[in-house]
């Protein structure tokens, strides 16, 4: 039987763990390992792991390395068939991996995957990172089936098909290991934010496939440790999605789309201003002149595409979600990709 490696990155999270790991003990095979990663936490995750629950691999890192090399780090030092790559504040339901596990195993060219991704606090709702698999529109803003930037719909099961998609949420994405690092891994300039959907990309790129799983569900609490409206998380955001396009866009696509991009995100950073939220204008300013100090001085140490596959990506739109959301008013998935329910 394949293995497993259940690997939680964890920092100052042990509330979410003393809430959330019994259920993915209780809801995982016992051939398979659950392990926490700790980002060098502060807050007692540790000690209360060692004397709750011994059967927890436990791997210290010696400072907070962020999401991208906190993982790249612990997973140098995993060895199993596949990862999941969990977050700490993520419930699964009994028998959650089988279904990714049986999708993985009937191709060698699924590159990594994600379960159906639902609101801890709404259950009957899709929850922002993922939803039911991400997708990717021509300017590089993500959306996901079940969520249109902050418009999270109702589950009613129009989004159970298995399918290809963009990019699986690092919320909870189960991966093949040799997919993981022949693309390179996360990349660590990222921090955290777009680093999942930049792998992803640079897995397409390599020639694997991305699937959405609904038939495993898990809920998610979400901004666990970075909260939606956070300065940081907005400059993250914004920063690393210009890199993430410049590293993976055709060049022949991106010496217009990026400054027309970085164009839409001023405009919104203006629009954000005059209503008075300048903590958002600030994060993006501060933004794309970080991308600019990235192309000076940091580009070169980042993970590039290990190739460059020929043909259409899966989950990538050549419509502006920026149109169809704000000006034609479509703020559903299904609305904008006509997707119909199965």
């Amino acid at each position: 039987m394949p293995t497993v490696a259940i690997v939680i990155l964890n920092w100052n999270g042990k509330q979410y763990l003393q809430r959330f790991l019994p259920s993915v003990l209780s809801g995982t095979g016992s051939g398979h390992r659950v392990m926490v990663a700790d980002n060098a936490s502060t807050d007692g995750s540790v000690s209360w792991l060692q004397q709750n629950h011994p059967r927890v691999d436990i791997l210290v890192l010696d400072q907070n390395f962020g999401f991208a090399k906190g993982y790249n780090e612990a997973l140098k030092q995993v060895k199993a068939d596949y990862y999941v790559l969990l977050n700490s504040d993520v419930e699964v339901q009994p028998g959650w991996l089988e279904p990714m596990l049986a999708l993985m195993e009937s191709d060698t060219r699924i590159g990594a995957c994600q379960p159906k991704i639902l609101m801890e606090g709404n259950r009957g709702r899709f929850e922002y990172a993922g939803a039911a698999g991400g997708w990717m529109d021509t300017f590089g803003y993500p959306f996901a089936r079940g969520r249109v930037f902050e418009v999270c719909e109702d589950d009613h099961g129009q989004y159970n098909d298995r399918a290809p998609i963009f990019w699986a949420s690092g919320a909870a994405m189960f991966v093949r290991p040799a997919a993981y690092h022949d693309c390179g891994g996360l990349d660590e300039y990222f921090f955290a934010h777009m680093e999942e959907i930049d792998l992803c990309w640079r897995m397409q790129l390599a020639g694997y496939t991305v699937m959405a799983c609904p038939q495993s569900v898990v809920y998610h609490v979400g901004g666990g440790t970075l909260p939606q409206g956070n300065n940081r998380k907005i400059y993250l955001n914004f920063r690393n999605n210009l890199i993430m396009l410049s590293k993976n866009l055709p060049r022949k696509q991106l010496v217009w789309k990026l400054p027309l991009r970085m164009g839409m995100d001023a405009l919104a950073a203006w629009k954000a201003l005059l209503t008075g939220n300048g903590v958002y204008f600030i994060a993006v300013l501060k933004a794309q002149l970080g991308f600019l100090y990235w192309c000076l001085f940091y580009r070169k140490q980042s993970v590039m595409p290990a190739s460059r596959k020929k043909g259409p990506l899966q989950g990538w739109t050549n419509k502006i979600i920026v149109w169809e959301y704000f000006v034609r008013g479509k703020r559903k998935f299904s609305e904008i990709m006509q997707h119909k329910a199965v």
